[in-house]
């Protein structure tokens, strides 16, 4: 009787051993859950929305300079999502045992940290602009727009506008497009934070780190 007792709680710890173990990646599992697709699509989005503002930016005047229509941080952003979407399409290999998909993540981290590095530029100078031109003076002067900080100052720095009808445009409308600049890449650098956070979250951190030291009871698989 003791030792059939034996083998049934051997028996019964092994099937407990057994249920504690993790699950196999389901390799059906819905791509919703390898890759957040909403990063990616805000992601684009946004940099859509960044290159747009600074096209009708370099609509009002040809003489804005490239950091004054940052484009370019829209471009480098769609590029990310872009690789964010080819990244939520590769099939799921745990460990990254295929070369396409350990490049594709890494390219995408080191993306999402220049974006990241390039929208708090770009909010910078516009912070900086949008200060400029908020506090301009300007009067017409032909087809051009000459604006100062401070007319009483013979020496101030002037700042020529080009093709410009109308200086309400660039202490108005202008000013408003820094603002949307500003907030625009505030949320840029956000969604780049949380991609890169993602990614480095589950290469670092989302792992089995294997059976704990202790009494049979308390032997499980646990998730750090």
């Amino acid at each position: 009787m003791r030792q059939g007792q034996k083998d049934s709680s051997d028996m019964k710890e092994g099937k407990k051993r057994r249920d504690d173990f993790p699950e196999p990646e389901d390799g059906n599992k819905c791509r919703w859950c390898r890759f957040p697709l909403l990063v990616a699509l805000l992601q684009l989005l946004l940099g859509v929305a960044v290159i747009a503002v600074a096209f009708l930016m370099l609509a009002i005047s040809p003489s804005l300079l490239t950091r004054e229509t940052p484009h370019w941080a829209g471009i480098i952003l769609c590029l990310v999502s872009i690789l964010g979407f080819i990244l939520y399409c590769i099939t799921y290999v745990p460990d990254e045992r295929t070369s396409m998909q350990f490049i594709v993540k890494l390219l995408y981290f080191v993306l999402c940290t220049i974006g990241l590095v390039i929208s708090v530029l770009v909010m910078a100078f516009a912070g900086h602009h949008y200060t400029q031109t908020s506090s301009f003076i300007c009067e017409q002067v032909g087809e051009d727009c000459v604006c100062t900080l401070d007319q009483d100052d013979p020496i101030a720095r002037t700042f020529t506008y080009e093709g410009v009808s109308d200086c309400e445009v660039i202490t108005g409308t202008l000013t408003l497009y820094f603002l949307v600049q500003i907030l625009l890449n505030l949320a840029q650098a956000l969604v780049c934070a949380v991609g890169a956070f993602i990614l480095w979250k589950h290469r670092y951190q989302v792992f089995f780190a294997g059976l704990q030291i202790g009494s049979p009871s308390t032997q499980r698989w646990q998730k750090v």
